[in-house]
Parts: structure tokens; C-alpha cells; sequence
């Protein structure tokens, strides 16, 4: 809908020579045909374009509707560039130059100076350059905003879900007060009964009625308990381990490839959700800190007794966006969690401006 008055431009903007001919007029504008899909295919549009002007500019009949052919290659050169694909686009404009030159030196010595026919066409390309890296600049800040928001937005979820956590712990160690109180009595006056049925059978009646009622107290307050701990909770889920990786790691919205080698359905379940949880933290911080096109790599690799976790992503084309502010906890639960195997834990950027996360485990000391 947004190219529709470009469109209209292109239909009335015939050439100056034929120009009462709707034939000639109209065949011109079949080399056009692929702007309709520009933006999914932005090379295969440029190379059709540069070869409709071609056609165009060599032939006698069309060498003078110019107009559309500039307009059709500044608008083709714009979308690459803004695709972010400047390589092609730069051959793109070689292209264009050489078809401007090509044109003046057929075409335009006949109207006017051909060095001027040359180059009165630059000035557009230039402009639809600027206005793409305009516009894919404005694309890239808004791509970074958004993941910026879905990331604040995630914090602010984790930290909801701890204060609630952290709660409910509170809450559930003042039920455990009360239920440990409530079993003392009991307990006490079991052992009372027990001393006084040969004695005062009346009190053993009264003993076994503050044993019920206490018990029933208790069952109340324990069911209280059950209902804190799992509120909100739709069932109880397994603790993740390593056979989960695959769905972490397409859950990372970035290209992210999974390496894994030996028999991890052999590790210990304290190991493989440490491990789990590592590699969890590591692609958090490749979405907060490295660009929007780097390339992440997790390695697994089991021989008994270590377990292997590398976490690896690369420094991208894209530079990279001021990052999320971090809490600093990441990496030190990273090294806690390796600590409490007696593992290892070397973290730190590479060469290519990428960084690395790379955990060893003892599984040995999870026997």
C-alpha cells in the first residue's frame, strides 16, 4: 500500500520520445514488475532492474525514458541498503554508474554535454543511499528497543516471581512454627495417655480429645502450607536437565548451534541441572550483550569424570547496542555452581570481539 503512489509515478512518468504511444509508453514499465516484490527478494530485484535499464538505454526506441530507469535503480539500491546488504548494493551502484555513463556517451552528447548526462543522475542514487542507511539504522535501533523492552520486561518477571518466592518461604516458615508446635503437643500428650490410662482413665478421654482437635488444627494449617507453596502453580515440573538444551536453545531467538557429545543420560540429576543452568545464564547474556547478528555455539561434552559446558557466541557484523545494565549476579552464580563440584570456570572475550563461557563439573563428586 506504501509503494502505490511510487507505482503511480512510475505509469505516469513516460519517456520523452513516443510519448503519445501507450505502446511505448507501457513496455518500459514490464522491467518495474519486480519492485512489486523488492523487499522479500531485494538481489534478484536489483539484477532484473539493471537489466531492464539495460535493455532500455540500448535501444533507440526506449533510450529516453530515463526517468523511470533512475528512479526504478535508485529505488532497488534503497532497499539494499536498507536491508543492511551494502556489499551488493555497492555493486549494485557500480552497476548504475556504469549504465549512466554508458547512456551519456550513446544518448546524451546528442541533447546536451555528456559528462553533465552522465552525473545528472547521481544525485538520486546518493539520496536513495542516505535515506536507506537512514532508515536501516532507525530499524536496527527499533529491533534493539524491543529486545531491550522483552528483556526488561523478563527481569521484572524473574524479580516478581523471587519477591513472591521469597514470600511464600516466609510465609511457609512461620506454618512450619506453627505445625511443629502443634505436633510437640501432640506428641506430649501421647506420651501423657500413655502414663496415665492405668491411672485416670478420664484423663486419657480429655488427653485423646486435645490430640484430635490439635492434630485437626494441624491439618488445617498443613493444607495452608500446600496451598502457599503452589499458588499460581499449574502443576510440578520436573527440574530441567541436558535433554532439555534443544528447546533452550531455539528459545534463544538467535542462531544458536547445539553440540553434544557422550551419554548425558548417565549423569548425575545434581550435575546435569547445574550444567543446565549454566548454559541457561551464558545465552542470557549473549541476548544482552552481543549483537543482533552474532552467532552462538553450546558444547557439551561428557568423559567420565568431567562434564564439559562451552558457551560461545561471536563479536557480529552489527555493532553492538549499550547493553542491558547488568546485575553482576551471572557470572558469580556461574562460578558458584561450577565451586559446589569442585569444577572449573573460565569466562572471557575472543579475538573476533566474540566471548566465551566454558564450565568444567566433576561428576565424581555428585556420587
Amino acid at each position: 500500500m506504501l509503494d502505490l503512489p511510487l507505482y503511480a509515478v512510475f505509469v505516469l512518468l513516460g519517456p520523452n520520445a513516443n510519448a503519445d504511444n501507450w505502446l511505448f509508453r507501457a513496455v518500459p514499465l514490464l522491467f518495474l514488475l519486480p519492485l512489486l516484490v523488492r523487499r522479500r527478494f531485494p538481489r534478484t530485484t536489483a539484477v532484473l532492474v539493471l537489466a531492464g535499464v539495460l535493455a532500455v538505454y540500448t535501444n533507440e526506441v526506449w533510450a529516453y525514458d530515463r526517468g523511470r530507469s533512475e528512479l526504478a535503480m535508485a529505488v532497488a539500491l534503497y532497499t539494499l541498503v536498507r536491508a543492511g546488504d551494502r556489499w551488493f548494493a555497492a555493486g549494485v551502484a557500480t552497476g548504475v554508474i556504469a549504465l549512466d555513463l554508458g547512456w551519456s556517451l550513446s544518448w546524451g552528447a546528442a541533447t546536451q554535454d555528456a559528462v553533465i548526462a552522465g552525473i545528472v543522475g547521481l544525485p538520486l542514487q546518493l539520496a536513495a543511499w542516505a535515506l536507506g542507511e537512514f532508515f536501516h539504522a532507525k530499524d536496527q535501533l527499533a529491533e534493539q528497543e524491543q529486545l531491550r523492552a522483552e528483556l526488561v520486561e523478563s527481569e521484572q518477571r524473574a524479580q516478581d516471581r523471587a519477591a513472591v518466592a521469597e514470600e511464600r518461604a516466609r510465609i511457609a516458615r512461620e506454618l512450619h512454627d506453627v505445625l511443629a508446635h502443634s505436633m510437640s503437643v501432640i506428641v506430649l500428650n501421647a506420651e501423657g495417655a500413655k502414663l496415665a490410662r492405668h491411672q485416670d482413665p478420664g484423663a486419657v478421654d480429655r488427653t485423646l480429645d486435645t490430640i484430635g482437635r490439635t492434630g485437626r488444627t494441624a491439618l488445617t494449617e498443613l493444607r495452608r502450607l500446600l496451598e502457599v507453596m503452589h499458588a499460581g502453580e499449574p502443576g510440578r515440573d520436573p527440574q530441567p536437565t541436558l535433554d532439555r538444551l534443544r528447546g533452550l536453545v531455539e528459545q534463544a531467538g538467535r542462531e544458536v548451534a547445539l553440540e553434544v557429545d557422550g551419554d548425558i543420560a548417565e549423569l548425575p540429576a545434581g550435575v546435569a541441572l547445574q550444567a543446565y543452568r549454566i548454559v541457561q545464564e551464558a545465552l542470557t547474556n549473549m541476548l544482552k550483550h552481543a549483537p543482533s547478528d552474532a552467532v552462538g555455539r553450546v558444547r557439551v561434552a561428557f568423559a567420565r569424570p568431567e562434564l564439559s559446558v562451552e558457551v560461545t557466541n561471536t563479536g557480529g557484523r552489527v555493532p553492538a547496542a549499550a547493553g542491558l545494565p547488568g546485575s553482576g549476579r551471572g557470572l558469580t552464580g556461574m562460578a558458584q555452581r561450577v565451586e559446589l563440584y569442585h569444577g572449573r570456570l573460565e569466562t572471557g572475550p575472543l579475538d573476533d570481539g566474540g566471548y566465551r563461557v566454558r564450565a568444567t563439573l566433576r561428576t565424581d563428586d555428585a556420587a
